[in-house]
């Protein structure tokens, strides 16, 4: 009965390929992560990969917790430290106020030579990938916020409707 069994599983394995181009976990694509739609526990709610001292970016989107950001946020929040050849020694990615955000950009250390660079952005899990320069390490937003120039142009066409208004009855 042992060596059928040991037979029949050498047999067995013959049908599994060897091959390398194998479907893995590495492979997942994060930028077709889609939320679950449905109630939020506030307005204008959003999520972020979230994570603290991952290995490499991979690691932490890939057990990222899946929880709402706090009402007292706003952005998603991106610090990665990597080697002077760009190997990733950690990733951490949060919730994030504006003044977390404030200190966005890159930074070398010389003494012990690694790099830091911090993204921010505005957005539904807008955090996938890690900022590696100062071309991605930015602050991000969606739309501007633009309160004082719609304040004024509100007046604006209030008054140009008085104007017409006005030159109408006479």
């Amino acid at each position: 009965m042992q060596a059928s069994h040991r037979l029949l599983i050498v047999w067995f394995l013959q049908f599994i390929p060897s091959s390398k181009n194998w479907i893995s976990a590495r492979n997942i694509n994060f930028y077709n992560v889609i939320p679950q739609i449905g109630p939020t526990p506030f307005p204008n709610s959003f999520k972020c990969f979230t994570c603290e001292n991952a290995v490499d970016n991979y690691n932490c989107n890939r057990w990222a917790e899946d929880k709402w950001c706090p009402p007292n946020t706003r952005y998603c929040l991106t610090v990665h430290h990597f080697a002077s050849h760009g190997r990733s020694r950690s990733v951490t990615k949060k919730c994030a106020s504006k003044e977390e955000c404030h200190p966005v950009g890159c930074q070398h250390y010389r003494d012990s030579g690694h790099s830091e660079c911090v993204s921010c952005c505005e957005g539904m899990i807008c955090n996938i990938e890690v900022p590696t320069n100062h071309t991605n390490a930015v602050f991000s937003v969606m739309h501007a916020h633009r309160t004082s120039d719609a304040s004024r142009r509100t007046m604006s066409i209030s008054l140009l409707t008085a104007l017409m208004i006005g030159m109408h009855l006479l």
